[in-house]
């Protein structure tokens, strides 16, 4: 019994209307093709487009030799794919021992109605349209491989699944929306959504994310653009463009085809993306192959010959071929490209039967004298009626020595997808035999076919390859991709690398560094981006109207830092850490305080010891000469106090060096305010004496009894309590701290004591300043009394200066940070200090030690003028 199978074969030859030919509607011609000895397998149509009588458009035909032009001889090695796989079966003694297989080959034309007609004509008695009637038991369709292309396919697919008659689909799978039903057929081809992922995964890899789209303007490319591309931008991949290319359509017009193609040759050719995925059919790369010769078709662009290097991505339904009058065209573009392909291994015997193909020899294939004349570019004589123009065929011409894009001795993949159909099908029929089911296998085909399908889809087996061949649970072979580089010769050879695998574990391995990139690069590779990676210590800032890879590169703001490459904000560094100058990494901050070790600490403990040291000499000095006029005159036991006083002054400054502590917070301010109240009340008291006793040298004065040492210390006590009130309120409330300040200053961590209070802390300075005030008020009233040793003079020079340091202390210790903060007060303390020191003590001093003629008590009486 002869059990049979139909390869419905999507072939195409180019548009006519691309061509500026007029493509003919005929019935196809019938061939046929016998196996050896007596067994007829089958019966096929042409897989030709016979184009002849050019349009009348003003575009002249290129000259050929052959006139049939629009064959896809590459699509031969499908047939003898299905051919070879059959023959062996048949002669395997244990696969099929009681059957034999045929076929029956048909064109679909990428055309619905053709395909719907050879569909139902598949059903019917031999040589006979007759649908739904079939006349005999012989010749029984059992399953369709095919088609090629997914359109062809579902058309196929919505009859045969009425018939329950399984469909192998060897090319691109249909898509099918939620409406469809659920449609009988089997996907040799790898799972189109794992395709997706390797296309993302492969420009993921190589950091291609500002790439351009070709599609078909079918169900599929719009599939792809509308619910697959949103994943890509999801990754972070934007499209320079999206362009759908047609479908073949004949009756469209030739003008706005090119027209059409023009545009878009000229959209690729003005974007600086150098990478284009190519979501296409068989014939698709076609359309490339015609780029860069758009202007011999009357097509005006300004992009002419001005075509970049592009590295393209194939899906695995397209396949680098090319038509017969193309023969001269370079195929440079192509250089470099990366496919995804069916994964394919050689298939022991195969070569030796292509080779073993002649078309002298081998009566019964009648499609090769047709694919001999077009793959070598001659014909036969005995083939035609008038004298042959050009090359003439011998038969003896090696198959082996056609360039790639015509045709392949190496298995291509959809050639190794129609061998493993036809086996899947012959398991599938020798499980159905091995099950010895009840039902003879000739009874009617409806319940054959529904059997076929219980078998068909739990086959499994290693092909002749050593591949392992299984169907998962929704029909699809459970098989990967393999990633190949196309390498294009001047002269037109192609040699396929396998350079990478995308596993069904989704999983993506390549060796880059054996990719052949398209010259135009260098052998570098290509870079494609929108714009140029932003480095770290900037950040990434959309343009506006642009899509999110096109970006502007801002520096980052200070305080902030970006470590990598393309960051979308800069962030800040931790508290330990502060940024660089290029604001791209973090450096670990130092504790800053005033220290006794730096040169800033060394320098104020020199002043402070130095000060003090003669603050030290001077009291001396006064308490050896304590008996003087000049000591006695101006109140000893203020001068004392004072003095006494200063010294102290001098030293609390040390309270303001070293590291902070809790301890040394609370004491210095504290002991800086009371202290200098002190100093100024005993300036205050000496001022008001001063005086007081002018006053009370007048004849009749009630002022004299106020004059003495009970009124000086009552100001100074008084004065002073005020200031310890003052502190003391201050402690009780808000006391000062240790406090870390990380926000000050970016390089360092600023270790300082808090006065927690500011109002009180310029409440102790305020009162300060009032005292200075009155106290200078007083003096520059008392200034010219006539008194030798009068000190009222000297007291208004040292508030004026005492004022003038605190005043602009105010300022200056507000716009400083950290430890210089501490060394403006500390200056403050010892400028106030040293000017009331060299004010009132030094010239004291200088009579004592140096004028002594001057320290008597006749100057006491003396009188200006």
């Amino acid at each position: 019994m002869m059990v049979q199978l139909v390869l419905l074969l999507s072939q195409i030859a180019c548009h006519g209307d691309v061509l500026g030919y007029y493509v003919r509607d005929p019935q196809p011609p019938v061939h046929k093709y016998y196996e050896l000895g007596d067994l007829i397998i089958g019966a096929v149509v042409s897989l030709t487009f016979i184009v002849s009588d050019p349009l009348t458009f003003d575009v002249e035909p290129p000259p050929v030799v052959y006139q049939d032009l629009s064959i896809l001889t590459k699509h031969y090695q499908h047939i003898l794919a299905l051919a070879f796989a059959v023959k062996e079966i048949n002669k395997n003694s244990q696969l099929l021992p009681n059957f034999s297989l045929g076929f029956h080959i048909y064109d679909s034309y990428f055309n619905a109605k053709r395909t719907y007609c050879a569909t139902i004509q598949l059903m019917s008695t031999s040589d006979r349209f007759m649908p739904n009637y079939k006349c005999g038991i012989q010749n029984n369709l059992i399953a369709v491989i095919g088609g090629l292309d997914a359109q062809t396919s579902l058309h196929m697919a919505n009859i045969l699944d009425i018939y329950k008659i399984p469909q192998i689909i060897y090319g691109s799978a249909p898509v099918i929306n939620h409406k469809s039903p659920g449609l009988s057929f089997y996907q040799m081809a790898p799972n189109d959504d794992l395709q997706h992922v390797g296309i993302l995964s492969l420009l993921l890899y190589f950091s291609w994310t500002w790439i351009g789209i070709l599609t078909m303007d079918d169900d599929r490319g719009e599939r792809f653009v509308h619910d697959i591309l949103p994943s890509f931008s999801n990754r972070g991949i934007c499209f320079a463009f999206i362009e759908m290319f047609p479908r073949i359509n004949y009756s469209a017009g030739h003008e706005d085809m090119l027209n059409q193609g023009g545009k878009m040759y000229e959209v690729i050719t003005a974007s600086n993306a150098n990478i284009v995925v190519f979501y296409g059919v068989s014939y698709s790369v076609l359309f490339l192959i015609w780029f860069p010769h758009i202007s011999e078709f009357g097509v005006q662009t300004s992009y002419i010959n001005q075509l970049k290097g592009k590295v393209w991505v194939m899906t695995t339904q397209m396949e680098l071929s090319v038509l017969n009058y193309q023969r001269t065209w370079s195929l440079n573009l192509l250089h470099g490209t990366l496919s995804f392909t069916i994964h394919t291994k050689e298939l022991p015997g195969f070569q030796d039967f292509i080779q073993s193909q002649k078309p002298l020899s081998n009566q019964e294939d009648g499609f090769l004298m047709d694919f001999w004349q077009h793959v070598f570019n001659c014909a036969f004589p005995n083939r035609i009626q008038d004298k042959v123009v050009g090359l003439i065929c011998t038969g003896k011409e090696k198959l082996q020595n056609v360039p790639g894009p015509f045709f392949e001795m190496n298995t291509i993949g959809h050639s190794y997808s129609i061998y493993n159909a036809v086996y899947s099908l012959a398991y599938a029929l020798h499980a159905m035999t091995a099950s010895r089911l009840r039902k003879p296998l000739d009874l009617i085909e409806f319940s054959f076919s529904n059997q076929l399908h219980h078998f068909l889809s739990s086959v499994s087996f290693n092909n002749s390859a050593g591949d392992y061949i299984s169907f998962d649970e929704n029909r699809r072979l459970l098989v990967g991709m393999d990633i190949i580089n196309w390498i294009i010769s001047s002269n037109l050879s192609l040699h396929r690398k396998k350079i990478g695998r995308m596993a069904l574990g989704e999983t993506l391995t390549i060796s880059k560094d054996a990719i052949v990139w398209h010259s135009w690069f260098n052998q570098v590779q290509p870079i494609s981006i929108c714009t140029e990676h932003c480095q770290p210590g900037t950040s990434k800032k959309v343009k506006e109207g642009k899509p999110f890879c096109c970006y502007d590169c801002i520096l980052c703001p200070d305080g902030k830092i970006s470590e990598k490459e393309d960051m979308r904000d800069c962030y800040n560094c931790r508290n330990e850490f502060y940024p660089n100058k290029n604001k791209n990494f973090c450096l670990p901050r130092y504790v800053s305080f005033l220290s006794y070790g730096e040169s800033l600490g060394i320098s104020l403990s020199f002043s402070a010891l130095f000060f003090s040291l003669i603050t030290a000499l001077v009291l001396g000095i006064f308490l050896k000469h304590h008996n003087s006029p000049i000591v006695v005159a101006n109140n000893r036991n203020l001068s004392y106090t004072l003095l006494v006083s200063l010294l102290l002054c001098f030293l609390c400054m040390f309270l303001f060096l070293g590291r902070p502590e809790q301890v040394t917070c609370l004491i210095r301010q504290t002991a800086f305010g009371i202290i200098f109240s002190v100093v100024v009340s005993c300036v205050l008291a000496k001022t008001i004496t001063v005086v007081l006793a002018f006053l009370a040298t007048k004849p009749g004065s009630k002022i004299r009894r106020w004059v003495g040492s009970r009124l000086a210390n009552s100001v100074l006590f008084s004065c002073s309590l005020i200031q310890a009130c003052i502190c003391i309120s201050w402690m009780w409330t808000s006391p000062p701290f240790v406090e870390t300040d990380i926000h000050s200053v970016s390089e360092q961590i600023i270790l300082q004591c808090n006065e927690g209070s500011v109002i009180m802390f310029y409440c102790v300075l305020g009162y300060l300043g009032f005292l200075a005030i009155i106290s200078f008020s007083v003096a520059f009233l008392a200034r010219k009394l006539p008194d030798t040793f009068n000190e009222a003079k000297f007291i208004t020079f040292n508030m004026l200066v005492f004022c003038s340091v605190w005043l602009s202390f105010v300022p200056t210790y507000l716009s400083t940070k950290g430890k210089y903060m501490v060394a403006v007060e500390i200056f403050s303390i010892f400028a106030s200090s040293a000017g009331l020191l060299g004010f009132i003590f030094f010239p004291k001093s200088y009579i004592i030690l140096l004028r002594p003629e001057l320290n008597k008590r006749e100057q006491l009486i003396r009188r200006k003028g």
